[in-house]
């Protein structure tokens, strides 16, 4: 079945573009209400970004799988030869939110639990981590710590095993959301927050020129948007220099780059950021001294 990419509900849009078959997989949170109990995640496959075939079933949790709610981000790399899934579920065991590793031979899987569980700290809130192999070919894993612990959200970084079983050493903070000039706290009632700083989806990206930059999602006036921080060092560790104004602002977020097949740079981010009514967006990205810009800008 077609769909248009207007009719696809998904919430943190990852594509992966397989060039020997001209065709761009699109990952994210497809359960209908993805706040409540989880299905799993589907996929969808075009060669146009415009229609999609899906959803196929990629991931669905056995009996024993370790989260009943909240299953979120999906990131999928290759990685070793196979394909690794990075993605939040809630625990069963203390109910907190966790980064877990799945594996697959198959980009449309099924993907199978890699991870003992979630790798992100067992007494921590963590969400949408995702993977980044650094220049000596060293995996990381960055990641949110989340508001709901520490009240100004965390991003973090840790080295993980060879293997992206587990994490290496204790993560250490690369910054805290109110360190962008551009975030604002976020009062919610209905979430319960008064004041809050939040950290949500970093990306890591790389640019011809050899800049580390990371897109990273927090709110202005209540409103998601998507922010740009630098690594002054072009190292994982930073120190992380935040861009002064917000790339997008317009009530979305939660955003990846990838490359088209032409070679064209691009953000997907899903918009609006209200269930169940977000979908993917495309958006061509230039670079205009060493920043990220909108090609029409």
């Amino acid at each position: 079945m077609l769909k248009k990419t207007s009719e696809i509900q998904i919430r943190d849009p990852f594509v992966v573009p397989v060039p020997e078959e001209g065709r761009y997989y699109l990952f994210g949170s497809t359960d209908e209400n993805i706040w409540g109990k989880g299905t799993g995640f589907d996929a969808y496959v075009s060669s146009d970004m415009n229609e999609w075939e899906g959803p196929y079933p990629v991931f669905r949790p056995g009996a024993s799988f370790y989260a009943e709610e909240n299953f979120w981000a999906p990131e999928v790399y290759a990685y070793q030869g196979r394909y690794y899934m990075f993605a939040t579920f809630r625990r069963k065991d203390n109910g907190r939110l966790g980064t877990a590793v799945l594996v697959s031979d198959q980009l449309l899987g099924p993907f199978e639990p890699h991870s003992q569980g979630p790798v992100t700290p067992e007494a921590w809130n963590s969400l949408d981590g995702t993977l980044f192999v650094d220049e000596e070919g060293r995996p990381w894993m960055v990641f949110c710590h989340e508001w709901k612990d520490v009240t100004d959200g965390h991003v973090c970084a840790a080295p993980l095993t060879e293997d992206l079983k587990a994490l290496q050493r204790e993560p250490i903070t690369l910054f805290h959301a109110s360190e962008a000039p551009w975030t604002t706290p976020l009062v919610s009632e209905k979430i319960k927050t008064d004041g809050v700083y939040v950290t949500d989806g970093p990306y890591l990206h790389r640019t011809p020129e050899g800049t580390l930059q990371m897109l990273w999602a927090s709110f202005v006036d209540g409103r998601y948007a998507l922010g740009v921080a630098v690594s002054a060092s072009g190292k994982v560790t930073g120190p992380w220099i935040q861009q002064e104004k917000p790339l997008f602002q317009s009530d979305g977020g939660h955003g990846m780059i990838f490359r088209t097949f032409e070679g064209r740079l691009m953000l997907t981010i899903h918009t609006p950021n209200q269930t169940p009514n977000e979908r993917p967006v495309f958006l061509e990205l230039k670079t205009n001294g060493g920043k990220l810009a909108f090609m029409e800008e």
